[in-house]
């Protein structure tokens, strides 16, 4: 895993997801995967599960505190929506050319911004701020004996190398 500083924060890159993969989930037909210790996650800092064979990996935020995961890439135009800049939203009182107009910074570090199109999404819903049909998938997170654990479609995450018995079959 190695470090990057992303948009003014710290990003981690798991660059061998595999090594972090569980078996699935039959029950919920999820894999869990998990992202590492929350203690090496503080606040402002993300990771990103790095894709495989095409496939778009999930970017896992840490929001004030709380978890949250989206797949990497963007319903627009499919860039790589995780490794854009993590912000707020600026509002008005009024329109900008008015006199005394107030603008403030609201939900820091709460809307990513795509590095392609600069379409944004909020890291807690998915949702896209500028088209409301729009979203970007999400998944759930947890804190399991002190590790950050995503539940991910197993369509979204890497194959899993086949199950090898100790003759050399495989079960």
């Amino acid at each position: 895993m190695s470090n990057e500083s992303v948009g003014g924060r710290q990003s981690a890159v798991t660059s061998n997801p595999t090594s972090v993969l569980s078996p699935q989930s039959s029950a919920l037909n999820t894999r869990r995967v998990v992202v590492g210790p929350a203690a090496e996650f503080p606040p402002g800092t993300r990771r990103i599960i790095v894709p495989f064979r095409g496939r778009a990996g999930i970017g896992v935020f840490n929001v004030n505190g709380a978890y949250h995961a989206l797949r990497n890439l963007c319903p627009h135009k499919a860039g790589p929506l995780c490794t854009g800049r993590v912000s707020g939203r600026v509002v008005a009182d009024a329109p900008p050319t008015a006199m005394d107009t107030n603008l403030d910074l609201v939900r820091d570090g709460e809307i990513i911004r795509c590095p392609w199109h600069l379409w944004e999404f909020d890291l807690l819903t998915g949702a896209c701020l500028v088209d409301p049909k729009v979203r970007v998938k999400t998944y759930p997170v947890s804190i399991e004996s002190g590790d950050v654990v995503i539940y991910a479609d197993p369509a979204d995450m890497p194959e899993q190398p086949p199950a090898v018995g100790r003759n050399g079959a495989t079960p």
